[in-house]
């Protein structure tokens, strides 16, 4: 089957088939008798999406800088081509030598999204490696999970044999060795995994038995074999100049979810807002140099041939020399049509002079999260935005030029009150007035402002992580409310109000704060022919209902249950960074409505200073 993983045939029936072909611009080719360790990465959504992702490219390009390893990829077949794949049994293959990917050493999946869960199973199943971890042998590869699911992998525990909780960079290297050495030495499987789970980052469910009170909570978590860590902590890159970046990252044959050039500038956040997992996780905050920036953008598009470059981070004008970058980029460029992207973006801290640089480039919308409506919601979650900033961010926008802004708010938020989310309507319709506030003569057109809600899910390692979720008819009940109000806005005409689907909601919700007994629910899904459930065409919440029925669980005992400080949590035996006592004095500051001020004005004490760099230590 090597290099005939799909014929014509097949290729002429299904949607876009360049997804399948491989031989991409910058893909990595190796002589397979120079190569000891085949590693076969996966992101377990449509390759659209899958080669939008940063961390991919960055693994992808570290791996196959080590010269007895190759590494390839793997994507979610689309639903059309899955079909064909079952009915005539062919084996799920890697796109750059489309050998099967069950022949590989390791299998990678980064796992960014909970409702990418049954797509890791249909990987695993298309690839005909077993579903459960128990049942593998030396004949399957190695199967590890990464990304920001991992800092809760227990409803994934019986189908990943290694989980690795951190940044990619740091302890690879350590695990190729471990198999190496253990295949050179004959040694068992479950030797080699010994070995594994005591290289720092590393966590092997097989080796961690839990134990459950009569009310479903858990009364113990811990090893079950000698020698093996009770706490896993996270890996961390410290330096990110140090850290391998993909020059030269491979360019999709059709159009990708982020078409363009993707230049990390830091990781980590300083804001310390209450709901968001990835400013605890990726704590403490460094940042790249604008030197390597600078490198980087210059190589990156030389050698993709993009047209826009996109300055990625969760806080980018956080970047202390964002402007020397800016104006770098623009000077670099100038009249060649590259466009800057610049999104997570602050109100506060979006300044005029950074603006005026990109004023020339097309405009796309410019995206600002408030989160809240109200001043009083925004402060119970550490938002740090007066309505006085956002409105003067709004009109410096408008002033750059911009027309269309987005807006991004949540519902459900603790402690919220029916007032709190007629704010959200209240606060676009005073965004929209800025823009008509202009003179005529420098209006261009209509303004569009663009409001959107999400449910609140309170995620691990959060001040949040303790409180209850809304049920699906509050979310609903909610979302209408703001509807309503915008419709009784002066500048309706300007204002557009979308919202998320409460029932993927509730799901993401059962999976981000569930444990091990949802393992067997999500199988049996899987089994009812659950895939893409992120994709609102493809998600059936009667099957999902179905599943968690048959199989006894009570997914309330997961979402709206308020958790007990003192209750064991399933993530409660990996070691973040941020320290649960500094998350319980951010939550009872919550209920005060108090706000924390960022890293740079003063340390909260969360515990990243533990890594010994970043932003804990600047003055």
């Amino acid at each position: 089957m090597n290099r005939l993983a799909l014929s014509d045939e097949i290729l002429l029936k299904i949607d876009k088939p360049a997804r399948y072909i491989g031989n991409e611009i910058n893909s990595v080719k190796k002589d397979l008798k120079d190569v000891n360790i085949r590693f076969c990465m996966c992101f377990p959504d449509v390759y659209e999406i899958g080669m939008s992702h940063l961390g991919i490219q960055i693994l992808y390009h570290m791996f196959n800088q080590i010269e007895d390893v190759y590494c390839e990829r793997v994507y979610s077949p689309w639903p059309d081509l899955d079909q064909i794949m079952r009915e005539r049994h062919i084996p799920l293959f890697a796109l750059e030598t489309q050998d099967p990917v069950k022949e590989f050493d390791f299998l990678g999946i980064t796992i960014q999204y909970e409702m990418c869960y049954t797509n890791i199973l249909q990987v695993l199943d298309l690839s005909q490696i077993p579903l459960l971890a128990k049942d593998r042998t030396w004949d399957d590869p190695v199967v590890i999970g990464g990304g920001p699911c991992t800092y809760n992998p227990e409803p994934l525990a019986d189908f990943f044999d290694i989980f690795y909780i951190g940044e990619g960079e740091t302890v690879y290297g350590a695990l190729l060795d471990v198999y190496r050495d253990a295949k050179a030495k004959g040694l068992s499987r479950e030797e080699f995994l010994l070995k594994a789970a005591n290289i720092p980052g590393l966590y092997v469910p097989a080796f961690y038995d839990v134990r459950y009170h009569e009310d479903g909570t858990i009364a113990s978590f811990g090893p079950n074999r000698p020698g093996v860590p009770s706490v896993v902590h996270k890996e961390i890159m410290m330096d990110l100049d140090k850290a391998c970046y993909p020059l030269k990252p491979v360019v999709p044959f059709v159009k990708a979810t982020q078409d363009r050039v993707t230049l990390e500038i830091l990781r980590g956040c300083i804001r310390g807002c209450r709901f968001c997992q990835a400013g605890m996780i990726y704590r403490p905050l460094r940042e790249r140099s604008v030197e390597s920036l600078k490198t980087y953008a210059v190589e990156m598009l030389k050698n993709t041939g993009y047209e826009e470059i996109n300055l990625s981070s969760l806080s980018s004008s956080d970047h202390r020399e964002l402007k020397e970058l800016v104006t770098f980029l623009m000077d670099q460029w100038n009249g060649q049509g590259v466009n800057i992207s610049l999104p997570s973006l602050r109100i506060d801290a979006f300044s005029l002079d950074v603006m005026s640089k990109v004023q020339d480039v097309r405009k796309s919308s410019l995206t600002f999260a408030p989160e809240a409506g109200s001043q009083r919601m925004r402060d119970v979650i550490n938002k740090g935005l007066t309505e006085e900033v956002i409105l003067n961010g709004a009109w410096e926008a408008f002033l750059g030029g911009w027309t269309k802004v987005k807006l991004y708010f949540m519902l459900g938020l603790p402690g919220e009150t029916e007032e709190d989310i007629r704010e959200i309507a209240r606060l676009s319709e005073k965004v929209a007035k800025k823009y008509y506030e202009l003179p005529k003569e420098q209006r261009n057109g209509k303004c569009q402002v663009t409001a959107s809600s999400s449910f609140f899910v309170p995620k691990p390692f959060t001040p949040f992580q303790w409180v209850s979720m809304n049920t699906k008819s509050e979310f609903l009940g909610k979302a209408r409310i703001v509807n309503e109000e915008m419709k009784a806005q002066l500048n309706r005409k300007s204002l557009r109000y979308n919202w998320h689907e409460a029932d993927l909601t509730i799901l993401e919700g059962v999976f981000a704060r569930g444990d091990r007994k949802l393992c067997r629910g999500l199988l049996r899904a899987y089994e009812l022919g659950c895939m893409f459930d992120s994709w609102s065409e493809y998600l059936d919440n009667d099957k999902w209902m179905q599943a968690f029925s048959e199989c006894g669980i009570d997914i309330d005992f997961y979402t709206s249950r308020e958790r007990d400080p003192k209750e064991i949590l399933p993530w409660d035996f990996i070691d973040a960074g941020v320290t649960k006592e500094f998350l319980l004095r951010e939550y009872e500051r919550s209920k005060q409505a108090v706000v924390t001020p960022n890293c740079r004005s003063a340390c909260a004490g969360c515990g990243a200073r533990c890594y010994q760099g970043g932003v804990c230590f600047e003055n």
